[in-house]
């Protein structure tokens, strides 16, 4: 019955009906020798993992097993690449030591934390998985069968037009596998894949791994505690105790396993409770005992019968097309082109965008808000000779304004963000370019819209000079300084966290926003070299340069001095940019510097995204002198 499973409506798939369109995988078996792992804890290690041993075989369904804090989940991470400093050992595949990098195009990883893309139904959400996933080489109708089967076994058709957010814990669990087994990959791991769902979902979730193993694929899952029918569902049980292997085997061999160590189960009591709790120690100092009797986990005498059951089912298959599976497929990357990701990432992106209206409406609100209160406080200014420093305080304003209002929510949307970006980036279901693209791609109308949307008001109500060219100039500098802010907040908060983002953003405005009008009023006279330097390191000072020059570059007439003022100092445009100290300013030459400022600003936060998910070696040692330096300076209890 190992190829048979509840429809959705509790009648029989078979599983080629279950995976019709899913291609057949060579084996990978996974065998670990001596994997130790360390983790820093002040000025002391601590060792999480302890010489370790075991093997993981294609067409088995793996449970690791354990107590809390024992290391099954660390076990996990290191076995699928997501966590590599501080690991020592030996893991190989079929054999031979493992290519990290080959191996993560053939594995995937689904985390405990069920994150999924907002704003999107599961429908649309499988939809664009498959894309990414199948490539274009698969019909868009057979990619629909795919995503059809899988959300039938997995439950999932009621859920079907539900949008993510309004999913329950056992739906976005099973969501969440959905999506890594669209493209069938040869090893998947799994942490804690039954947490939140009930018996019926978690016997369901358990029979579909259980057949995708039985196709050849090498299935591993951390578990907490599962019942007595789902332990006795996993062909290879593999128990974690204080970081060492206390069995491996079958499931039907724990009990048989613990009697001869003088452990009987009782006959009404669930073998992987018992087994967690003798692990833990709950009846008494056990752990050495068992350890030592399957020599941590290099005696091989229990999985005997997994091995077998394995096996069996493999013989059943066409062998010769499991060990020539589709090795081309499996040496790309990525299924889809990186145009292709581009375009379907963007998709997406321009989707959620549009679907999240309570945000849109604000950011309406707020601009319309804004550009009323500062076209009131700077109304009809542009002309009145006698409040040309007010009306530079409107240019500034401006600045402001396009400055803070994209960039703060970014800094509080992007950290959680970069963690579905490393779920899918890890998972192989794109590349970082195309997404970093999309993502710039996707904001920059928006940003456009609403910056012009402000200057629609405060333009006019502040009687600025309405001339095509100056308005074209005067809204080209708005919109790159507002693209510039929002590239800074990403990249901001492309290495923190929400908190750390959000007081990170706002206190570096501030030298931000001194530099932009330091030198103001002294006219000509040059200001020291250094503070020059660090003035032209402000995008600010460009911005406001180039809103000056627009307003106020020439040719431009004198401005009207009112009846009732007798005398105004700066009704000549000419005097007053001089005073100003931009008299050489030029347009073009501010709106290249943005431009670049701009480019420069995006490649940093693609550097930094970059370096987040997969840090190179430079990044690594400067985490690694940061903890030393930190665990040097810090003061002792003593």
């Amino acid at each position: 019955m190992a190829s048979q499973s509840l429809g959705p409506n509790g009648g029989v798939l078979s599983r080629t009906q279950a995976l019709s369109h899913l291609p057949q995988r060579p084996p990978v078996n996974i065998s670990f020798q001596d994997l130790t792992y360390t983790v820093q804890d002040g000025k002391s290690s601590k060792l999480i993992l302890r010489n370790i041993n075991g093997e993981f075989r294609s067409g088995q369904l793996t449970a690791i097993l354990g107590p809390s804090g024992a290391g099954k989940s660390t076990l996990l991470n290191i076995l699928a690449g997501y966590r590599v400093v501080g690991a020592a050992g030996s893991i190989c595949t079929n054999g031979s030591p493992r290519d990290l990098r080959q191996f993560r195009k053939l594995s995937r990883y689904i985390m405990q934390e069920d994150l999924l893309q907002p704003l999107i139904t599961v429908q649309e959400a499988m939809a664009i998985a498959a894309d990414l996933k199948l490539g274009s080489e698969m019909t868009t109708s057979k990619k629909r069968v795919v995503v059809d089967e899988i959300i039938q076994m997995l439950r999932l058709h009621k859920a079907r037009e539900t949008v993510t957010e309004r999913l329950s814990g056992g739906e976005r669990k099973r969501v969440s596998i959905a999506l890594e087994l669209l493209n069938n990959p040869p090893v998947i791991f799994l942490d804690e894949p039954t947490t939140g769902l009930d018996d019926v979902a978690s016997s369901t979730c358990v029979s579909l791994l259980k057949r995708v193993a039985r196709g050849g694929r090498t299935v591993i899952c951390s578990l907490h505690t599962p019942s007595a029918r789902l332990f006795a569902e996993f062909d290879h049980v593999y128990v974690v105790a204080a970081g060492r292997c206390a069995y491996q085997g079958s499931a039907a061999g724990v009990v048989p396993f613990l009697r001869e160590l003088n452990l009987p189960c009782p006959k009404t009591y669930n073998p992987a409770d018992f087994v967690i709790e003798v692990s833990s120690g709950e009846y008494g100092q056990h752990v050495e005992r068992m350890v030592s009797a399957v020599d941590n986990g290099r005696n091989h005498r229990w999985r005997t019968f997994a091995i077998e059951c394995a096996e069996d089912v493999i013989e059943d298959q066409d062998i010769e097309q499991l060990n020539t599976g589709n090795a081309e497929e499996q040496d790309k990357i990525y299924c889809s082109t990186a145009a292709q990701q581009f375009l379907i990432l963007l998709r997406r992106m321009l989707l959620q965008t549009v679907r999240n209206r309570g945000y849109l409406w604000l950011r309406v609100g707020l601009h319309l808000f804004l550009g009323f209160i500062i076209g009131t406080l700077f109304d009809k200014m542009g002309y009145d000779a006698s409040k040309t420093i007010f009306n530079f305080g409107f240019c500034y304003a401006c600045i402001i304004v396009m400055f803070y209002i994209p960039m703060m929510p970014v800094l509080l949307a992007f950290p959680t963000e970069v963690q579905l970006v490393k779920r899918e980036y890890f998972n192989r279901w794109y590349g970082l370019k195309p997404y970093y693209a999309a993502l710039v791609v996707s904001r920059t109308p928006a940003t456009i819209f609403f910056s012009l949307m402000y200057l629609c008001i405060t333009y006019p109500m502040t009687s600025q000079p309405l001339e095509t060219s100056r308005i074209l100039m005067f809204a080209t500098i708005c919109i790159l300084t507002a693209l510039i802010s929002e590239s800074m907040g990403t990249v901001i908060s492309s290495s923190l966290s929400v908190v750390n983002s959000v007081f990170m953003g706002p206190a570096l405005s501030v030298p931000l926003m001194l530099l932009a009008v330091y030198g103001i009023g002294d006219g000509d006279n040059p200001s020291p070299l250094f503070w020059r330097l660090a003035r032209a390191c402000s995008f600010l000072r460009y911005g406001l340069e180039g809103l000056v020059s627009a307003i106020y570059g020439p040719p431009r007439n004198d401005l009207v001095c009112p009846d009732d003022v007798d005398y105004c100092e700066y009704k000549n445009v000419a005097y007053f940019v001089k005073m100003m100290g931009m008299s050489g300013v030029s347009f073009w030459l501010d709106v290249g510097v943005l431009a670049l400022m701009l480019l420069a600003m995006n490649l940093a936060g693609y550097y930094l995204l970059r370096q987040r998910l997969s840090p190179n070696f430079a990044f690594r040692a400067i985490k690694v002198i940061g903890r030393f330096i930190k665990t040097k300076i810090s003061v002792s209890p003593h």
